[in-house]
C-alpha cells in the first residue's frame, strides 16, 4: 500500500523560497526519498497553498506573481501535489478576479457540493457560486 502525507505550511514554503539553502536542500532530500525510495504520495491542501502564499508574500517580500509562479513550480515538481488537484492549479494560474483564495474557497465549497453564497460580486461570477440575496 501506498504512503500518503499531507504536508503542513512550512514545507511548502520552503519549496518555494527555497531558504535557508542547507534546510532547503534537506526537505527536498527526505521528500525525495519518500517519494522515490517508498513511493510515497505528498500532497497540500487548499488551505496550505493559501496559508503559504501569505507567508511568502509577508515574511519574504515576494510579489504575489512570483509566489504564484514559486508555488505552480512547486506543485509540478513531482515531489508535491495538490490535494485538489488541476483546480487548484488554474486557480494559481488564473491572473484575474477573483483572487487566489476566493477561488480556493470556491474550489473546497464546490468539493462538498455546495453552493457559494458570497456578497462580493467578483467571487460571485465564479462556478457554482452567487450573491447572498
Amino acid at each position: 500500500m501506498t504512503s500518503r502525507y499531507g504536508i503542513d505550511t512550512s514545507i511548502l514554503v520552503r519549496l518555494i523560497t527555497a531558504q535557508p539553502a542547507d534546510a532547503f536542500a534537506q526537505c527536498v532530500g527526505q521528500l525525495r526519498a519518500l517519494v522515490e525510495d517508498e513511493g510515497a504520495e505528498i500532497f497540500a491542501s487548499n488551505q496550505v497553498v493559501g496559508e503559504a502564499h501569505i507567508a511568502a508574500r509577508h515574511h519574504y517580500g515576494i510579489s504575489s506573481l512570483d509566489v504564484r509562479t514559486s508555488l505552480l513550480g512547486a506543485l509540478q515538481s513531482g515531489l508535491v501535489s495538490t490535494l485538489n488537484g488541476r483546480s487548484v492549479l488554474d486557480a494559481l494560474d488564473a491572473s484575474d478576479s477573483p483572487g487566489l483564495f476566493d477561488r480556493l474557497i470556491a474550489d473546497d465549497y464546490s468539493r462538498a457540493g455546495l453552493e457559494v453564497l458570497t456578497l462580493d460580486r467578483k467571487m460571485a461570477t465564479l462556478p457554482g457560486a452567487r450573491t447572498l440575496p
